[in-house]
C-alpha cells in the first residue's frame, strides 16, 4: 500500500465491479481541477493505464491512481465508498482540504 494515497476496501469493491462491467482495467484515476464551489474540484474516473509519473495504491486487486500535479492536494488522503439515503458516491477524505463545501466534492486548501 502507498502511504500517500489510500483507497478503501468498499472503494475496491465498488471500481472492481463497475469496470468488470465496462470490461475495462480496475484502475481508478483521482484527479484535482480548479473550479468547484470551493476552488478545487475531485474528479474520478475508469483509466486503461498508469502514466509513469502516478502514485498508486493498490487494494484487492484495484489501482488507485494520482496525477504528480494533483497529489500536492490530495496527500495523504483516502477514497471511499459510501452509500446513504441521498444516493452513493465516491468520497475523499482529504487531510490538506481547509474547508469543504455541501456537496463533499469541492475543497480549499
Amino acid at each position: 500500500m502507498n502511504e500517500t494515497i489510500d483507497l478503501t476496501p468498499s472503494a475496491a469493491a465498488r471500481v472492481a465491479a463497475i469496470a468488470a462491467k465496462q470490461a475495462k482495467p480496475a484502475i481508478l484515476r483521482l484527479s484535482v481541477e480548479g473550479g468547484g464551489c470551493s476552488g478545487f474540484q475531485y474528479k474520478f474516473g475508469l483509466a486503461d493505464t498508469v502514466e509513469a509519473d502516478d502514485s498508486v495504491a493498490t487494494r484487492d486487486g484495484v489501482r488507485l491512481i494520482v496525477d504528480s500535479v494533483s497529489l500536492d492536494l490530495v496527500q495523504g488522503a483516502a477514497v471511499d465508498y459510501v452509500e446513504s439515503l441521498g444516493g452513493s458516491a465516491f468520497k475523499v477524505t482529504n487531510p490538506n482540504a481547509a474547508s469543504g463545501c455541501g456537496c463533499g466534492s469541492s475543497f480549499s486548501v
